[in-house]
Protein backbone atom coordinates (compact mmCIF):
# COMPACT_ATOMS: atom_id res chain seq x y z
CA UNK A 1 0.00 0.00 0.00
CA UNK A 2 1.08 3.64 -0.37
CA UNK A 3 -0.29 6.28 1.92
CA UNK A 4 0.25 9.71 2.05
CA UNK A 5 0.09 11.54 5.45
CA UNK A 6 -0.90 15.04 5.34
CA UNK A 7 -0.06 17.73 8.19
CA UNK A 8 0.30 21.04 8.90
CA UNK A 9 4.00 20.57 10.21
CA UNK A 10 6.63 18.35 10.86
CA UNK A 11 7.81 20.11 13.27
CA UNK A 12 8.49 17.78 16.49
CA UNK A 13 7.72 20.41 19.15
CA UNK A 14 4.04 20.08 17.64
CA UNK A 15 3.51 17.48 20.11
CA UNK A 16 1.62 14.26 19.23
CA UNK A 17 -0.30 14.60 16.13
CA UNK A 18 3.65 14.51 14.64
CA UNK A 19 4.64 12.07 16.59
CA UNK A 20 2.02 9.67 15.90
CA UNK A 21 2.49 9.90 12.23
CA UNK A 22 6.32 9.82 12.73
CA UNK A 23 5.75 6.50 14.52
CA UNK A 24 3.16 4.48 12.32
CA UNK A 25 5.19 6.09 9.60
CA UNK A 26 8.11 4.02 10.15
CA UNK A 27 6.38 0.83 11.47
CA UNK A 28 4.25 0.99 7.91
CA UNK A 29 7.63 1.08 6.31
CA UNK A 30 8.89 -1.69 7.85
CA UNK A 31 6.01 -4.08 7.17
CA UNK A 32 6.16 -3.41 3.46
CA UNK A 33 4.38 -0.01 2.61
CA UNK A 34 5.06 3.51 1.01
CA UNK A 35 4.81 6.44 3.09
CA UNK A 36 5.15 9.63 2.51
CA UNK A 37 3.86 13.31 4.09
CA UNK A 38 2.71 16.45 3.03
CA UNK A 39 3.14 19.01 4.97
CA UNK A 40 2.73 23.17 4.62
CA UNK A 41 6.17 23.57 6.07
CA UNK A 42 8.88 26.13 4.64
CA UNK A 43 10.92 23.66 2.42
CA UNK A 44 14.12 25.23 4.59
CA UNK A 45 13.17 25.09 8.05
CA UNK A 46 15.65 22.83 9.93
CA UNK A 47 13.42 20.32 11.33
CA UNK A 48 12.76 18.67 7.96
CA UNK A 49 16.43 18.11 7.63
CA UNK A 50 16.09 15.64 10.60
CA UNK A 51 12.97 14.13 10.07
CA UNK A 52 13.21 10.51 8.39
CA UNK A 53 10.55 10.32 6.42
CA UNK A 54 9.72 11.55 2.57
CA UNK A 55 8.51 15.15 2.66
CA UNK A 56 6.63 16.92 0.44
CA UNK A 57 6.93 20.92 1.74
CA UNK A 58 4.44 22.92 0.25
CA UNK A 59 5.89 26.04 2.19
CA UNK A 60 6.16 28.85 3.05
CA UNK A 61 2.59 28.96 4.13
CA UNK A 62 1.09 32.22 5.60
CA UNK A 63 -0.37 33.06 8.95
CA UNK A 64 -1.17 30.76 11.97
CA UNK A 65 -4.08 29.09 9.45
CA UNK A 66 -1.29 28.17 7.14
CA UNK A 67 -2.83 29.03 4.52
CA UNK A 68 -1.30 27.56 1.50
CA UNK A 69 -1.84 28.05 -2.32
CA UNK A 70 0.11 24.92 -3.59
CA UNK A 71 -1.64 22.81 -1.69
CA UNK A 72 -5.09 22.00 -3.81
CA UNK A 73 -3.52 22.09 -6.82
CA UNK A 74 -0.44 19.54 -5.68
CA UNK A 75 -3.15 17.20 -4.32
CA UNK A 76 -5.35 17.32 -7.73
CA UNK A 77 -2.15 16.55 -9.56
CA UNK A 78 -0.66 13.66 -7.14
CA UNK A 79 -3.44 12.16 -5.14
CA UNK A 80 -4.36 9.11 -7.17
CA UNK A 81 -0.65 7.90 -6.85
CA UNK A 82 -1.72 6.97 -2.96
CA UNK A 83 -3.92 3.77 -1.88
CA UNK A 84 -4.82 6.04 1.27
CA UNK A 85 -4.89 9.62 2.35
CA UNK A 86 -4.82 10.47 5.59
CA UNK A 87 -5.29 13.97 7.02
CA UNK A 88 -3.64 14.75 10.28
CA UNK A 89 -5.47 17.40 12.98
CA UNK A 90 -8.05 20.33 12.09
CA UNK A 91 -8.08 24.11 12.07
CA UNK A 92 -5.36 25.07 9.76
CA UNK A 93 -5.59 25.07 6.07
CA UNK A 94 -4.41 21.35 5.46
CA UNK A 95 -7.54 19.84 6.20
CA UNK A 96 -10.18 21.87 4.34
CA UNK A 97 -7.88 22.30 1.34
CA UNK A 98 -7.44 18.17 0.91
CA UNK A 99 -11.42 18.50 0.99
CA UNK A 100 -11.28 21.06 -1.79
CA UNK A 101 -8.84 18.71 -3.65
CA UNK A 102 -10.60 15.69 -3.41
CA UNK A 103 -14.10 16.59 -3.08
CA UNK A 104 -14.60 15.95 -7.31
CA UNK A 105 -11.69 13.49 -7.87
CA UNK A 106 -13.35 10.71 -5.80
CA UNK A 107 -10.73 9.76 -3.40
CA UNK A 108 -11.20 8.77 -0.06
CA UNK A 109 -9.38 10.55 2.90
CA UNK A 110 -9.34 9.39 6.46
CA UNK A 111 -9.24 12.08 9.14
CA UNK A 112 -7.67 11.81 12.65
CA UNK A 113 -9.16 14.62 15.08
CA UNK A 114 -6.39 14.02 17.58
CA UNK A 115 -8.98 15.55 20.24
CA UNK A 116 -9.05 18.93 18.45
CA UNK A 117 -12.89 18.18 18.61
CA UNK A 118 -12.74 17.96 22.54
CA UNK A 119 -15.30 20.36 24.22
CA UNK A 120 -12.81 21.71 26.43
CA UNK A 121 -11.22 23.96 24.29
CA UNK A 122 -14.88 25.49 24.50
CA UNK A 123 -15.32 26.56 27.39
CA UNK A 124 -11.75 27.29 27.67
CA UNK A 125 -11.83 29.47 24.93
CA UNK A 126 -14.87 31.07 24.41
CA UNK A 127 -13.97 33.77 22.17
CA UNK A 128 -11.62 31.45 19.66
CA UNK A 129 -14.99 28.88 20.03
CA UNK A 130 -16.99 31.71 18.43
CA UNK A 131 -14.62 32.32 15.70
CA UNK A 132 -14.83 28.44 14.61
CA UNK A 133 -18.19 28.11 15.02
CA UNK A 134 -18.30 31.02 12.10
CA UNK A 135 -16.11 28.85 10.41
CA UNK A 136 -17.01 25.21 11.20
CA UNK A 137 -20.27 24.89 8.78
CA UNK A 138 -18.47 25.89 5.96
CA UNK A 139 -15.07 24.10 6.13
CA UNK A 140 -14.28 21.31 9.05
CA UNK A 141 -17.68 19.77 9.22
CA UNK A 142 -17.60 19.22 5.69
CA UNK A 143 -14.14 17.36 5.64
CA UNK A 144 -15.59 15.56 8.75
CA UNK A 145 -18.72 14.79 6.67
CA UNK A 146 -17.20 13.70 3.74
CA UNK A 147 -13.97 11.63 5.26
CA UNK A 148 -14.63 7.89 4.33
CA UNK A 149 -14.11 7.92 8.14
CA UNK A 150 -12.92 9.97 11.40
CA UNK A 151 -10.69 8.31 13.57
CA UNK A 152 -10.53 8.57 17.58
CA UNK A 153 -7.84 6.84 19.55
CA UNK A 154 -10.05 5.97 22.23
CA UNK A 155 -14.02 6.01 23.05
CA UNK A 156 -13.98 8.58 25.55
CA UNK A 157 -12.26 10.87 22.03
CA UNK A 158 -15.48 9.48 19.85
CA UNK A 159 -18.32 10.99 22.78
CA UNK A 160 -16.38 14.55 23.67
CA UNK A 161 -16.15 15.25 19.80
CA UNK A 162 -19.97 15.02 19.54
CA UNK A 163 -20.42 18.19 22.11
CA UNK A 164 -18.53 20.91 20.91
CA UNK A 165 -20.88 21.33 17.24
CA UNK A 166 -24.49 20.59 17.40
CA UNK A 167 -23.94 20.56 13.63
CA UNK A 168 -21.80 17.11 13.53
CA UNK A 169 -21.73 14.45 10.99
CA UNK A 170 -19.07 11.64 11.07
CA UNK A 171 -18.08 8.58 9.42
CA UNK A 172 -16.89 7.24 13.23
CA UNK A 173 -13.73 4.58 13.55
CA UNK A 174 -11.98 4.26 17.46
CA UNK A 175 -8.63 2.97 16.52
CA UNK A 176 -5.60 1.63 17.88
CA UNK A 177 -2.67 4.45 18.97
CA UNK A 178 0.54 4.23 20.46
CA UNK A 179 4.28 4.39 20.23
CA UNK A 180 7.37 2.66 20.07
CA UNK A 181 8.81 0.11 22.49
CA UNK A 182 11.40 1.98 24.65
CA UNK A 183 15.42 1.29 24.21
CA UNK A 184 16.07 -1.43 26.66
CA UNK A 185 19.47 -0.55 27.63
CA UNK A 186 18.16 1.69 30.83
CA UNK A 187 21.26 2.05 32.84
CA UNK A 188 23.09 3.19 30.13
CA UNK A 189 20.75 5.59 29.22
CA UNK A 190 20.23 6.99 33.01
CA UNK A 191 23.81 7.27 33.60
CA UNK A 192 24.61 9.48 30.54
CA UNK A 193 21.16 11.46 31.45
CA UNK A 194 22.17 12.38 34.99
CA UNK A 195 25.54 12.47 33.52
CA UNK A 196 24.16 15.48 31.39
CA UNK A 197 21.86 16.53 35.05
CA UNK A 198 24.31 15.93 37.80
CA UNK A 199 21.70 18.07 39.78
CA UNK A 200 19.40 15.15 39.83
CA UNK A 201 21.95 12.50 41.07
CA UNK A 202 20.10 10.76 44.84
CA UNK A 203 16.87 12.35 43.82
CA UNK A 204 13.53 10.88 43.63
CA UNK A 205 12.85 12.52 40.33
CA UNK A 206 8.95 13.36 39.99
CA UNK A 207 8.97 13.93 35.34
CA UNK A 208 6.66 16.18 33.46
CA UNK A 209 7.28 16.06 29.92
CA UNK A 210 5.62 17.52 27.41
CA UNK A 211 4.60 20.98 25.73
CA UNK A 212 5.12 23.63 28.53
CA UNK A 213 1.07 25.60 27.77
CA UNK A 214 -2.20 25.95 29.97
CA UNK A 215 -3.90 22.99 29.02
CA UNK A 216 -1.03 20.02 30.64
CA UNK A 217 -2.10 21.83 33.88
CA UNK A 218 1.75 22.55 34.58
CA UNK A 219 0.61 25.52 37.54
CA UNK A 220 -1.01 22.81 39.47
CA UNK A 221 1.50 20.25 39.47
CA UNK A 222 4.20 23.22 40.67
CA UNK A 223 1.27 24.12 43.44
CA UNK A 224 1.30 20.14 44.08
CA UNK A 225 4.36 20.01 44.42
CA UNK A 226 4.91 22.36 47.00
CA UNK A 227 2.55 21.30 49.02
CA UNK A 228 4.11 17.96 49.24
CA UNK A 229 8.39 18.80 48.83
CA UNK A 230 9.06 19.65 52.78
CA UNK A 231 7.82 16.77 53.73
CA UNK A 232 9.79 14.41 51.72
CA UNK A 233 13.45 16.48 50.99
CA UNK A 234 14.79 14.30 48.58
CA UNK A 235 11.66 15.02 45.79
CA UNK A 236 12.52 16.94 42.69
CA UNK A 237 10.35 17.66 40.00
CA UNK A 238 11.75 17.18 36.51
CA UNK A 239 9.69 19.90 33.70
CA UNK A 240 10.69 18.97 30.47
CA UNK A 241 9.07 20.13 27.59
CA UNK A 242 9.42 23.54 24.67
CA UNK A 243 7.99 26.48 26.22
CA UNK A 244 5.68 27.18 23.40
CA UNK A 245 3.38 30.34 24.86
CA UNK A 246 5.96 31.92 27.24
CA UNK A 247 4.41 30.41 30.45
CA UNK A 248 7.72 28.94 32.20
CA UNK A 249 9.13 32.17 33.17
CA UNK A 250 5.53 33.26 35.33
CA UNK A 251 5.51 29.27 36.34
CA UNK A 252 9.15 29.87 37.71
CA UNK A 253 7.91 33.03 39.48
CA UNK A 254 5.30 30.10 41.45
CA UNK A 255 8.18 28.01 42.29
CA UNK A 256 9.45 30.59 43.83
CA UNK A 257 6.83 31.73 45.74
CA UNK A 258 5.62 28.43 46.82
CA UNK A 259 9.54 28.35 47.81
CA UNK A 260 10.34 25.19 45.70
CA UNK A 261 12.29 26.81 42.90
CA UNK A 262 15.42 25.16 43.65
CA UNK A 263 13.73 21.82 44.05
CA UNK A 264 13.06 22.21 40.26
CA UNK A 265 14.61 21.59 37.08
CA UNK A 266 13.62 22.93 33.14
CA UNK A 267 15.87 21.77 30.64
CA UNK A 268 13.32 22.29 27.84
CA UNK A 269 12.47 19.67 25.41
CA UNK A 270 14.49 16.66 25.48
CA UNK A 271 14.71 13.84 22.94
CA UNK A 272 16.55 10.61 21.64
CA UNK A 273 18.64 8.87 24.57
CA UNK A 274 17.91 12.27 26.84
CA UNK A 275 13.96 11.65 26.63
CA UNK A 276 14.50 7.90 27.58
CA UNK A 277 17.18 8.49 30.48
CA UNK A 278 14.66 11.32 31.94
CA UNK A 279 12.32 8.13 32.06
CA UNK A 280 14.64 5.93 33.21
CA UNK A 281 15.96 8.64 36.11
CA UNK A 282 12.14 9.32 37.42
CA UNK A 283 10.18 7.26 39.85
CA UNK A 284 6.49 8.72 38.27
CA UNK A 285 5.48 10.36 35.28
CA UNK A 286 3.01 13.22 36.31
CA UNK A 287 0.64 14.68 33.91
CA UNK A 288 -2.47 16.43 35.81
CA UNK A 289 -4.16 18.06 32.60
CA UNK A 290 -7.45 19.70 31.27
CA UNK A 291 -7.23 17.92 27.80
CA UNK A 292 -5.58 15.38 26.45
CA UNK A 293 -6.54 13.02 24.14
CA UNK A 294 -4.23 10.37 23.96
CA UNK A 295 -0.97 11.35 25.94
CA UNK A 296 2.04 10.26 23.64
CA UNK A 297 4.57 10.57 26.61
CA UNK A 298 2.38 8.66 29.12
CA UNK A 299 2.52 5.67 26.96
CA UNK A 300 6.32 6.05 26.50
CA UNK A 301 6.26 6.38 30.51
CA UNK A 302 4.71 2.90 30.64
CA UNK A 303 6.87 1.43 28.18
CA UNK A 304 9.51 2.26 30.54
CA UNK A 305 7.77 0.53 33.71
CA UNK A 306 6.99 4.18 35.24
CA UNK A 307 3.29 4.47 36.84
CA UNK A 308 1.51 7.57 35.53
CA UNK A 309 -0.01 9.90 37.35
CA UNK A 310 -2.92 11.56 35.91
CA UNK A 311 -5.71 13.60 35.22
CA UNK A 312 -9.22 11.83 34.49
CA UNK A 313 -9.06 14.68 31.44
CA UNK A 314 -6.33 12.51 29.86
CA UNK A 315 -8.76 10.20 27.45
CA UNK A 316 -7.22 6.81 28.03
CA UNK A 317 -7.37 7.02 31.97
CA UNK A 318 -10.03 4.35 32.43
CA UNK A 319 -7.65 1.82 30.66
CA UNK A 320 -4.63 3.21 33.08
CA UNK A 321 -7.21 2.94 36.27
CA UNK A 322 -8.53 0.04 35.10
CA UNK A 323 -5.07 -1.70 34.82
CA UNK A 324 -3.52 -0.68 37.64
CA UNK A 325 -1.35 1.29 36.00
CA UNK A 326 -1.34 4.67 37.87
CA UNK A 327 -3.12 6.80 39.85
CA UNK A 328 -6.41 9.17 38.55
CA UNK A 329 -7.96 12.27 40.30
CA UNK A 330 -9.66 14.89 38.92
CA UNK A 331 -7.93 18.00 37.12
CA UNK A 332 -7.95 20.67 40.16
CA UNK A 333 -5.45 22.00 42.69
CA UNK A 334 -7.03 19.67 44.89
CA UNK A 335 -7.14 16.57 42.15
CA UNK A 336 -3.17 16.94 41.94
CA UNK A 337 -2.13 16.81 45.83
CA UNK A 338 -4.43 13.83 46.35
CA UNK A 339 -2.53 12.30 43.42
CA UNK A 340 0.89 12.89 44.58
CA UNK A 341 -0.24 12.02 47.86
CA UNK A 342 -1.49 8.70 47.18
CA UNK A 343 1.63 7.83 45.27
CA UNK A 344 3.60 8.77 48.33
CA UNK A 345 1.88 7.35 50.35
CA UNK A 346 2.82 3.88 48.44
CA UNK A 347 5.12 1.71 49.89
CA UNK A 348 8.32 0.38 47.39
CA UNK A 349 6.42 -3.01 46.84
CA UNK A 350 3.27 -1.19 45.50
CA UNK A 351 4.75 1.12 43.35
CA UNK A 352 6.79 -1.58 41.61
CA UNK A 353 3.96 -3.45 41.38
CA UNK A 354 2.07 -0.34 39.59
CA UNK A 355 5.11 0.21 37.31
CA UNK A 356 4.90 -3.47 36.10
CA UNK A 357 1.31 -2.91 35.43
CA UNK A 358 2.35 0.00 33.70
CA UNK A 359 4.44 -2.20 31.43
CA UNK A 360 1.93 -4.73 30.56
CA UNK A 361 -0.78 -2.32 30.13
CA UNK A 362 1.64 -0.68 27.09
CA UNK A 363 2.38 -3.94 25.42
CA UNK A 364 -1.45 -4.84 25.89
CA UNK A 365 -2.84 -1.75 24.19
CA UNK A 366 -0.17 1.32 23.23
CA UNK A 367 2.59 -0.70 21.45
CA UNK A 368 2.99 1.16 17.61
CA UNK A 369 2.31 -2.44 16.10
CA UNK A 370 -1.29 -2.06 17.50
CA UNK A 371 -1.68 1.48 15.90
CA UNK A 372 -0.35 0.45 12.54
CA UNK A 373 -3.01 -2.61 12.28
CA UNK A 374 -5.67 -1.06 13.29
CA UNK A 375 -5.23 1.80 10.62
CA UNK A 376 -4.73 -0.61 8.07
CA UNK A 377 -7.69 -2.77 9.38
CA UNK A 378 -9.69 0.96 7.98
CA UNK A 379 -8.61 1.64 5.28
CA UNK A 380 -8.71 -1.88 4.00
CA UNK A 381 -12.36 -1.62 5.15
CA UNK A 382 -12.85 1.80 2.99
CA UNK A 383 -15.52 2.87 5.68
CA UNK A 384 -17.58 3.96 2.54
Amino acid sequence: MRMLHIISSVDPKGGGPMEGVHQISVKLIEMGHAVEVLSLDDPQAPYLQACPLKVHSLGPSHGAYQYNTRLVGWLQAHAKAYDAIVVNGLWQYHSFGTWRALRRLGVPYYLYAHGMLDPWFKRAYPLKHLKKWLYWPWAEYRVLRDAAAVLFTCEDERVLARQSFWLYRAREAVVSFGTKAAPTNAAELRSGFLQKYPALQGKRVLLFLGRIQHKKGCDLLIDAFANVAQQHPDLHLLMAGPDQTGWVAPLQALAEVRGVADRISWPGMLQGDLKWGAFYSAEAFVLPSHQENFGIAVAEAMGCDLPVLISDKVNIWREIQADGAGIVNTDSAEGTLRTLQQWLELSALEKKAMGQNAKRSFDTRFTVDAMASSLLDVVSKGHT
